[in-house]
């Protein structure tokens, strides 16, 4: 899949990689593991999932512009007529890759395992007779058919709700000849049905809600004939649009946005593959999009919901082994987290070592009565959150808790309007951050009263307050008492709630006043320096790479000889090897069982060496459009512990790393010749899983 945009020249042009199409490639990395025979069966099913729920948001969020471009066949931005042909290619190719893995690989190995989705035709007398009563005393009370006709037009179809099509002989009950009928699948029934097991066997059997429904559709439109079905499935714009300088209260506004994003502009129609021409035209007609928006898919058109069946069989050796994550080597469990942090800055390497630390940080903040005050920034912290009642606790002891709460976080909006009431509702001060900008910083700063003097306790991270990703995401969580580091923070906090002017930072680098520059000023400083024949190198981990100047700074510090390194895990624009244009530019992607989401950016010009933990990624919004946070690590041990772990370890992974090519396109490292060689998964090399098993155990 190549992502170039126009081709790279040896003339020493930079042509920039298509940012969608970097988005589809990280996408074909992710669905490998769905290949990779060493991973266990049920994981394989997961990656699947997790490549659709991928491409839905990719629709959400990413597709408007480009169908807009189609529709008025007039170039908008970057987006053409042309663009959106190309790009629908890549997903439809993406798309028949992943149900070929499906039906082809997954679905024969599970049944040779005895699991296995039992379709109407092979089902026997018994399972027939069990799916009817089922079908009879808990789905039909729940299913209204809706017949098309002036009175009835064509239903509000929710964003990627399951639905059904249904074409019809005959005439209904006052004479009328209305053939096309649909029926909403309600969101409350389950995507899969375990049935009774058949005795003397070990085979777990399951029905599909979808499979249950179209072995039924009779039963729901007596005296007619069905003449054609399909299930259907439409995905629809769903990032939310508001003018904040208009809005007045933006609790009220993303409130009632959040109703109307079910039904934003129809972006995608997934239709059953024997879906016949007449239904799919007539669909196609109702949602107003073109031929290539139609996804023709020989299986269920949602395989994100493959995760319910994964959840309810019982095989532990078809699923990853559990992981127990190690308390922190920096923390002594029970030893009060004020006097060690008196000792030195504390580094968490998250999910390696665990995530508790930080909640039992807060758990001792919220008790202690010397803590007067507790700040925070929460932007995605998620369902039943023990940190958000930690801080209404908090509250009623009497302290001082101000949470700047972003209700804009994408999809975590209503979430996060439901948490700012209760905080608010028990006396905690809630701000949302500044007019047109996301807080994406991660910041909880504790004031507590020692003595005659008040000090201030931080933990700063690159990730996010939700303790379920914190075990499935690699991020640092930075504990510190350092004096210049919090006031900086204090500051920010300040800044935030009262929106006045930010004073003199003494460490601490902020979007979108700072960053972006101070990032562009060390890439020219080492292009600068290895341009006076000095040694400079750069080493970037992130999750992103699409700031076009800050690539063009890369670009052309690679031109004056800086040795560059990029492990980026998702897009990068930035072509790496090119001839003349980024011979020094490597880039690597790993891709493994823990989704890899720390920031880390070092610096070496001349021998003097920096090092940055950041929430933002080298995105132009984050640099620019949003509050993020940058800070130095400048104790010794803590950098080489930094370098070794996040740094050292992924450009030396062969068994999860993709590096870029010239051409745009990735290959495994495992298939690479180059620093990682030729070698089997076997014999490779995983950061990961060195990681996790020089921190945690196995259970």
């Amino acid at each position: 899949m190549s992502d170039i945009a126009s081709n790279n020249s040896p003339t020493g042009r930079l042509n920039l990689l298509d940012r969608d199409r970097s988005i589809l490639a990280f996408n074909a990395r992710v669905m490998d593991w769905a290949r990779r025979p060493d991973v266990p069966l049920l994981e394989r099913l997961r990656y699947l999932g997790i490549v659709s729920s991928n491409l839905d948001e990719f629709f959400e969020v990413r597709m408007a512009p480009q169908l807009s471009a189609h529709k008025t066949n007039e170039q908008r931005g970057d987006y053409t007529a042309q663009g959106y042909h190309a790009l629908s290619a890549e997903v439809h190719a993406l798309v028949a890759q992943q149900y070929a893995i499906y039906n082809d690989e997954l679905l024969p190995l599970l049944e040779k395992k005895g699991i296995k989705i039992v379709a109407h035709g092979e089902r026997n007398q018994r399972q027939r007779r069990w799916v009817k009563d089922f079908f009879l005393r808990e789905v039909q009370p729940l299913l209204m058919p809706v017949g098309l006709d002036p009175a009835h037009p064509f239903p509000q179809v929710a964003n990627k709700s399951l639905n059904f099509i249904v074409r019809l002989t005959g005439k209904d009950a006052f004479g009328r000849e209305n053939e096309i009928a649909i029926v909403k699948v309600p969101r409350v029934l389950p995507r899969f049905f375990r049935m009774p097991p058949i005795k003397g066997s070990k085979q777990t059997h399951f029905v599909s809600i979808s499979s249950l429904i179209r072995s039924h559709l009779a039963d729901l439109f007596p005296g007619r004939q069905v003449t054609e079905f399909s299930q259907f499935r439409v995905t629809r714009h769903s990032d939310l649009a508001l003018d904040e300088e208009e809005v007045k209260n933006l609790r009220t506004a993303l409130r009632k946005g959040l109703q109307e994003r079910h039904y934003g502009e129809a972006l995608r129609l997934e239709v059953s593959a024997g879906c016949s021409e007449y239904l799919s035209n007539f669909l196609r007609a109702q949602f107003n999009l073109p031929d290539e928006a139609l996804y023709r898919v020989p299986g269920p058109v949602n395989l994100v919901r493959l995760n319910q069946l994964i959840d309810q069989v019982d095989a532990p050796a078809l699923r990853f082994d559990r992981y127990m994550a190690g308390w922190p080597v920096q923390l002594t469990p029970g030893q009060s987290f004020f006097d060690r942090l008196q000792q030195g800055d504390v580094l968490i390497h998250q999910p390696y070592e665990s995530f508790d630390a930080v909640l039992a940080f807060l758990r001792e903040a919220v008790a202690d009565p010397d803590v007067l005050a507790i700040k925070q920034t929460i932007y995605r912290t998620g369902a039943k959150s023990e940190l958000m009642e930690l801080l209404r606790d908090a509250v009623r002891r009497g302290k001082e808790v101000t949470a700047v709460v972003e209700l804009k976080a994408r999809f975590d909006e209503e979430a996060n309007i439901s948490y700012a009431e209760r905080l608010e509702s028990v006396g905690a001060q809630v701000v949302y951050g500044v007019v047109g900008l996301k807080t994406h910083a991660k910041m909880l700063l504790v004031t507590r009263r020692e003595g005659g003097r008040l000090r201030r306790y931080a933990h700063v991270s690159t990730g996010n307050y939700n303790a379920g990703t914190a075990k499935l995401y690699t991020d640092i969580s930075y504990l510190t008492a350092d004096d210049a580091l919090t006031a900086d923070l204090d500051q920010v906090f300040l800044h935030l709630a009262s929106q006045n002017r930010l004073a003199k930072l003494n460490k601490v680098l902020i979007a979108p006043f700072q960053l972006h520059k101070a990032m562009l000023e060390r890439v020219e400083t080492a292009a600068a320096a290895a341009k006076a024949g000095q040694e400079a190198r750069i080493i970037l981990k992130m999750n992103a790479l699409t700031d076009e100047p800050l690539s063009r700074a890369l670009a052309h510090a690679s031109q004056q000889g800086v040795k560059i390194d990029l492990i980026v895990r998702g897009a990068c624009i930035l072509p790496a090897q090119v001839p003349g244009v980024t011979d020094n530019v490597r880039v690597r992607s790993v891709i493994g069982r823990l989704l890899e989401h720390s920031r880390v950016f070092y610096f070496r010009v001349n021998g003097v060496e920096e090092l940055w933990l950041s929430s933002a990624d080298w995105m132009n919004r984050n640099m620019l459009r949003r509050v993020e946070l940058a800070w130095p690590v400048t104790d010794p041990a803590l950098r080489h512990r930094l370098v070794d772990e996040c740094l050292t370890a992924y450009l030396h992974d062969s068994r999860d790393a993709w590096l870029l090519q010239p051409d745009g396109t990735y290959v495994p490292a495992t298939s690479a010749g180059g620093r990682s060689g030729r070698k089997s998964r076997a014999e490779a090399l995983s950061a990961q899983t060195s990681l996790m098993d020089r921190y945690g155990s196995k259970a």
